[in-house]
């Protein structure tokens, strides 16, 4: 399951990848546009859009590939079982915040969407172009991070502690297991 989910969050990475050098490419335009007079107008507005949906939908590729900062002073003075505790304990956390997130991240697109609202700029960009796949990603999070805790629980519960480290370990000692 957990080389399904990288496999997918790649593409979702390859996707938003692609999108912040599309962004990239619209503001070098304007910049350049601007040397001689003239300008797109809404780069930043856009700029900042493009960096909202990078953020949210880029957390899950991240931490399939345990990216995610952790602190690890206590983790790293335990043997395999301690460490598959601190992980467990560490992905649920993180499961419980990323789920209230996007739990109350949901208010903020309803109202948009029952509103009609639009972003107070010139381009007056209707929000819930942005906000519904921001939600998404958000949602996408809690997911990953849900299905990541469960399958942590589980190696835990069948005594595969080293296989819960891969899962959901430090990356940092990762590297220096290889």
């Amino acid at each position: 399951m957990i080389e399904r989910l990288r496999a997918i969050n790649k593409g979702v990475a390859l996707m938003v990848g692609f999108g912040l050098l599309a962004c990239a490419a619209f503001v070098l335009t304007d910049i350049i546009m601007r040397r001689f007079g003239t300008s797109l107008g809404g780069t930043e507005e856009i700029a900042g859009y493009a960096m909202a949906l990078a953020t949210s939908w880029g957390m899950s590729y991240t931490l399939l590939e345990l990216g995610h900062v952790r602190i690890d002073i206590l983790r790293t003075r335990f043997q395999t079982f301690g460490k598959a505790v601190f992980d467990v304990f560490s992905i649920c956390v993180m499961s419980g915040v990323v789920i209230t997130i996007a739990i109350k991240a949901w208010p903020v697109v309803e109202r948009s969407l029952v509103n009609g609202s639009r972003a107070n700029t010139p381009l007056q960009t209707p929000l819930i172009w942005v906000q519904l796949p921001w939600f998404a990603g958000w949602v996408w999070f809690a997911i990953m991070s849900t299905l990541l805790s469960f399958a942590a629980i589980s190696l835990v519960f069948k005594r595969r502690y080293g296989e819960t480290e891969a899962i959901v370990g430090a990356f940092a000692e990762q590297d220096t297991l290889k």
